[in-house]
């Protein structure tokens, strides 16, 4: 049997320097605190997202918004809309799509099956452009990281972009929604169907455009059907 001397060289050379008797707890643990059960509210990496939109002051925008518009909706939403950017309306309330092309955009949800609290919506520009102009491509690129963010923390099945800034910013392409509709894309992944944006519904309120927007929602509502087998 080895002598204690020996052992204690042995327990040396492995890199052992400090022997705890049995029954004696590890300093280390006795005073170690028990790990919490759910991270602290300031890990929540929605709220962290959330505080930086409302604190950002990346272009022009911030200066002449009344509110910052971050999106509603269900955080696990399986479909999620993009939208332009806020108007006048969304600015006064601080909400996506509240104003008439919000109440058109209501429809189209509720006739896909759905309510607006079971979806997501969202825009590529978090304020208002002064008279609601279209957002340039610097305001684009500059907002557009905040929204990529919210896609990849919800994971949506399908997104449906409405208009051509929302489709021609997430599918990087310069086609206009006119020759895009009704066509999958795709971003990082996930099915895209870009659609008219409900605004233009309200300004050509035809026959066509209306059949136009229904068999693109039906188009997802099928691949959504296929996704749940």
């Amino acid at each position: 049997m080895a002598s204690i001397k020996e052992k204690l060289l042995y327990l040396q050379e492995a890199g052992i320097t400090h022997l705890v008797p049995r029954g004696e707890a590890s300093p280390v643990a006795s005073s170690a605190e028990p790990s919490a059960p759910f991270p602290p509210a300031d890990d929540d990496p929605w709220e962290a997202l959330r505080r930086e939109v409302f604190s950002c002051q990346l272009c022009s925008l911030h200066a002449t918004k009344t509110n910052y518009v971050f999106g509603e909706g269900d955080r696990r939403a399986k479909l999620m809309f993009v939208g332009e950017a806020p108007g006048a309306d969304e600015d006064q309330e601080g909400r996506p799509f509240v104003g008439r092309a919000g109440q058109k955009l209501t429809e189209m949800i509720k006739a896909m099956g759905f309510s607006r609290e079971e979806v997501y919506i969202g825009n590529i520009v978090k304020c208002r452009p002064p008279n609601n102009a279209t957002p340039d491509p610097k305001l684009r690129a500059t907002c557009f990281p905040f929204l990529q963010r919210q896609i990849s923390l919800i994971a949506p099945q399908i997104l449906i972009t409405l208009g051509n800034v929302p489709t021609q910013t997430l599918l990087e392409t310069r086609d206009t929604i006119t020759h895009l509709r009704g066509h999958w894309g795709s971003y990082k992944g996930i099915p895209l169907m870009p659609t008219f944006h409900p605004s233009y519904l309200l300004r050509n309120y035809t026959v066509e455009t209306r059949k136009a927007v229904w068999s693109d929602l039906q188009l997802v509502l099928a691949l959504m059907k296929d996704v749940s087998r």
